[in-house]
């Protein structure tokens, strides 16, 4: 296989060969069976060293032009697999290293699951005469099922928990649950 991708920033083991690139992306969007951003996809394989950023983006282009993937018809930034491209991402899938194509798959669900939870959930960050209040809220359309109002020192602090109710507010919320509802507390 011809090595014609750029390696600027892909970790040892990474992806530098443009036809390995175009693999992945099919085997990704064809195991995970719903669209994705391009463009997050591409910045997180290059930050986690799998494949060069700009690499990434050609490749979308080109599996774009080439039938194998397309547009949402919803969202212009989603792709998804069709059926051609389902064909190679079976097909030729062995011609990427199995532990590229896990930690590339583990990586999208955990990036198609950030976005999932972004929606859910409302952050707002209010600087104070000293330190900040931020607000985390899960919601479902209209209806907030849980808010959590919290004084913190700094901006950094507050950043910091934005991220983490982000990650996962299902566990935040479950634990809340859990708490008020435990009879052994009292």
């Amino acid at each position: 296989m011809e090595i014609n991708a750029s390696n600027a920033g892909v970790a040892h083991g990474g992806l530098v060969s443009t036809d390995e690139i175009r693999i992945l992306i099919c085997y990704i969007l064809h195991t995970i069976k719903q669209p994705v951003p391009a463009q997050q996809l591409s910045e997180l394989l290059h930050y986690e060293g799998i494949a060069n950023y700009f690499e990434v983006s050609s490749a979308f282009a080109a599996l774009d032009d080439n039938g194998l993937i397309i547009k949402n018809e919803n969202d212009s930034e989603l792709y998804e697999i069709t059926p051609k491209g389902s064909d190679v991402a079976v097909t030729l899938k062995t011609s990427v290293p199995l532990t590229v194509r896990e930690k590339a798959y583990s990586l999208a669900v955990r990036m198609l699951s950030r976005i999932k939870y972004a929606k859910e959930t409302k952050i707002d960050i209010k600087p104070l005469d000293v330190g900040y209040s931020i607000k985390c809220a899960i919601v479902e359309g209209d209806l907030e099922l849980m808010a959590v109002s919290l004084f913190v020192p700094d901006e950094a602090q507050a950043q910091s928990i934005k991220e983490r109710f982000i990650n996962d507010p299902t566990i935040i919320y479950s634990g809340v649950i859990e708490i008020l509802t435990d009879t052994t507390l009292n």
